[in-house]
């Protein structure tokens, strides 16, 4: 990204009125899921003291989020997403280092995030921006 349009883009957090714009990038990004309502994901995640929702503006329109959050011991980010058509401009690097530093702020050492296993766009991605692969079992249960 050329240091024109860094200067140009603005990163703070999402205001309740954001929603709309937040979730229409969330669908542009294939972020969603029938299982997850975005809606809800927001309204859960906004302005907690364990969590929040980063939003990158350039002028007055979203093109870069991250949901960060934690639970006192390990940092999760979730909804990095940059607008299709800034891909390659270091807006989602941007969003991540955003979401680092929230972390850093609420003295979180360390940061995970969980990837689909068919996104490897994606997996390439962090593994550029110095994530690792960390080889894990996830179970879940819905409540």
């Amino acid at each position: 990204m050329s240091l024109i349009a860094q200067q140009e883009i603005t990163v703070r957090s999402a205001r309740p009125q954001d929603e709309k714009g937040v979730i229409s990038l969330w669908h542009d990004c294939n972020l969603t899921t029938s299982y997850n309502d975005p809606s809800k994901d927001f309204q859960f995640a906004l302005n907690k003291s364990n969590s929040d929702i980063l939003v990158a503006l350039q002028r007055d329109t979203i093109c870069g989020t991250v949901m960060c959050g934690h639970d006192g011991h390990r940092g999760w980010l979730y909804y990095v997403a940059s607008s299709p058509s800034l891909r390659g401009s270091g807006i989602g690097k941007m969003m991540v280092n955003a979401g680092e530093e929230w972390l850093r702020k609420c003295g979180i050492a360390k940061v995970q995030l969980m990837i689909r296993q068919s996104n490897e766009e994606v997996m390439n991605f962090y593994q550029h921006i110095g994530y690792e692969h960390t080889p894990r079992i996830i179970m879940a249960k819905w409540l």
